[in-house]
């Protein structure tokens, strides 16, 4: 997994191009910083649609929580919250695809 590096936008500067910054999607899956005002920005160039799986590792009741899973349409992208629900032992979301093809991430956070 790849550890992709988090963006800060500034709310009261202006409009940061986080597209411009996306990398492509690692086949091994990506892991992103969680927290309040973090998101993960999913691009999705490809004719067919793909699937972005984020790991809920924590339990309620001893029940496990399930992932989130969430499907980007060919040609559109998706802003997904990376809220602490997220956080794995490594203090970081870990995050899967259904296929690589076109697909390009890029975790932001909206600064002051």
């Amino acid at each position: 997994m790849a550890d992709l590096a988090l963006t800060v936008v500034p709310v009261a500067a202006g409009i940061a191009d986080v597209a411009a910054q996306a990398v492509a999607a690692a086949g091994g899956g990506d892991t992103a910083p969680v927290g309040p005002g973090r998101f993960l920005y999913v691009n999705n160039a490809d004719a067919s649609s793909k699937t972005v799986t984020i790991a809920t590792p924590g339990t309620v009741s001893g029940l496990a929580i399930a992932d989130v899973a969430v499907v980007v349409a060919a040609g559109k992208h998706a802003i997904i919250p990376l809220t602490n629900i997220f956080r794995g032992a490594t203090g970081r979301a870990a995050i899967t695809y259904s296929a690589v093809t076109a697909v390009t991430v890029k975790p932001f956070e909206l600064g002051t």
